[in-house]
């Protein structure tokens, strides 16, 4: 399956479930459930008093090596805008992307979105797990703090 199918499916419109492609084309569905949500909210609301709030995107496409993975938060600069508007998926990820991790969600999981994030542009990639504490990566690992927005809680509320 294409991205571009999945967007026109009537049937997956209306799904209360993230979709993403695997490799192979076949949909992966994650439940979303009220703490994900929240997680989100949260990661914008903090983003925003740090950072150009404009270039805030949530549930953000992008054409990764493996298919089509979703970001559950990310931040576009404006060059990033002008140059790809809301093209649907992104061929490039964003400078900065960001997921929440559930129980649900492996470690293998997490490592492969971050590693895919980063070969597609991304110059950093935050995972934030079930109780708010955060993480960051960058093309040379782990790293303690953001060197994006470096005055970034390590822990958000819950």
């Amino acid at each position: 399956m294409e991205w571009n199918q999945v967007l026109e499916d009537p049937v997956l419109k209306e799904l209360p479930y993230k979709i993403e492609l695997n490799e192979d084309g076949h949909i992966v569905m994650s439940p979303a459930s009220n703490l994900h949500g929240y997680l989100q909210s949260r990661l914008v609301m903090e983003l925003a008093k740090k950072i150009d709030g404009s270039g805030i995107l949530v549930e953000t496409s992008i054409q990764t090596s493996k298919n089509v993975k979703v970001a559950d938060v990310c931040w576009a600069s404006s060059q990033f805008i002008e140059k790809f508007g809301f093209e649907t998926p992104y061929p490039k990820a964003p400078e900065l992307c960001i997921e929440v991790r559930l129980p649900s969600n492996t470690e293998r999981e997490m490592s492969e979105k971050i590693e895919l994030y980063l070969a597609k542009g991304a110059l950093e990639v935050w995972i934030c797990d079930s109780e708010g504490l955060m993480r960051f990566f960058c093309h040379e690992g782990e790293i303690a703090e953001s060197r994006l927005v470096p005055v970034f809680p390590t822990h958000v509320r819950v």
